[in-house]
């Protein structure tokens, strides 16, 4: 018995799937329908898998959005495989809407998945490379032969340094923190960003307060409608060159452009889409500008987006020196037994959704291979 066999709890599955949102979802989904049984309920059978979720409930990130997020606003949410979304009223918020389909998609596939767990860290169990696993978490470790991270963004946002940032005496918050536009109402917002939810979110709260806009680089708003036939395709095949190329990869809107959907042109037409360029600093009452003025502001807004949520994987090395992992669909070059989904070209809900089929595609290509290497 090997010294991490030994471990107290240690328990074996030949893929641990990380991440209940829609890109775990879909893996889990395709894994049932290759014939992996549950590790939780039939651990001796051959080919098993569990699913490990950070969230107490189902819905990924979802369930954290903010409250004036509905149906209507979202992009579009791709069904997941095997059972379309119901029909929604597009008032309907969508941290209630998304969780509800995700639960009963949960139900209906009958998933082996376990929650609350943290996933504290992923390692190589020893020096073999074909070898296991050392999946270590809050609910005791597991070893596997291969690994599914879905893990998402939602929990790593990206929130800048900037001078004199401890200094502000007003409220600062990122886009995870927002609640609703009520809690803005008569105050100076700052709102930094320029992405997708930081329009939506100047939008709304420029219906009850003054929002002042500001990003690093001029934000550019597509002169045309998105085709997913077209650009679409386009964009995919970009995102894929950076993932393969290991460079670190962007979020989707900073390789497809703004749209001018109906909160965009609402914000324009309430002026609150004048982009004034980053501010140099900040100090206890405001900011001071890129002209060397003062603007005082009573909130800034942090609308600057995430990163994948990938520091569990640290141990394995898996960054170059640029900072990106370079991938093979959703395979890690530096670490096959590894597979990322949700992540570069599958961030998207129908790239999740393609990234979780491809990736139990390439486990099931090394399980055989490992077979008929055994009985060779």
């Amino acid at each position: 018995m090997s010294g991490v066999e030994a471990v107290p709890g240690v328990r074996r599955a030949a893929v641990v799937v990380i991440g209940a949102g829609q890109a775990g979802l879909s893996a889990g989904h395709h894994l049932k329908r290759q014939g992996f049984a549950s590790a939780l309920t039939d651990p001796e059978a051959e080919r098993t898998f569990v699913m490990l979720d950070a969230e107490e409930r189902p819905g990924g990130a979802w369930q954290h959005r903010w409250a004036s997020l509905t149906m209507a606003t979202v992009n579009n949410i791709f069904d997941l495989p095997g059972l379309r979304q119901p029909a929604t009223d597009p008032a309907t918020p969508s941290r209630s809407a998304v969780p509800a389909y995700f639960t009963a998609f949960e139900e209906a596939e009958k998933l082996p998945i376990v929650r609350p767990v943290t996933v504290r860290s992923v390692s190589r169990a020893d020096d073999d490379p074909d070898g296991e696993l050392l999946i270590e978490t809050s609910a005791g470790p597991w070893l596997a032969r291969a690994v599914i991270n879905a893990s998402g963004t939602w929990t790593n946002p990206v929130l800048p340094d900037y001078p004199g940032q401890d200094s502000f005496l007003g409220r600062q918050l990122h886009t995870r923190d927002y609640v609703s536009l009520e809690e803005f109402a008569g105050l100076r917002v700052a709102v930094v960003g320029g992405g997708i939810s930081a329009v939506q979110q100047l939008e709304e709260i420029s219906r009850v307060t003054t929002v002042l806009w500001y990003t690093r680089r001029e934000p550019v708003f597509r002169g045309s409608g998105f085709s997913p036939e077209v650009e679409g395709r386009e964009t995919i095949e970009k995102v894929t060159a950076d993932a393969e190329a290991g460079n670190p990869t962007g979020s989707i809107v900073s390789y497809t452009q703004l749209a001018w959907t109906p909160y965009a042109l609402a914000a324009k037409a309430r002026g609150a889409l004048e982009r004034r360029p980053m501010f140099t600093a900040i100090e206890p009452y405001g900011v001071r500008e890129a002209d060397g003025s003062f603007t005082g502001v009573d909130v800034i807004l942090w609308a600057t987006g995430f990163r994948p949520a990938l520091a569990h994987l640290d141990p394995l090395e898996l960054r170059n020196e640029r900072g990106g992992i370079e991938v093979r669909g959703t395979q890690v070059v530096a670490e096959p037994r590894v597979h990322l989904i949700g992540f570069g070209p599958s961030q998207s809900t129908v790239g999740a959704n393609r990234a979780g089929r491809e990736a139990v595609t390439g486990i099931m290509r090394l399980l055989d291979r490992e077979r008929v290497s055994a009985t060779g």
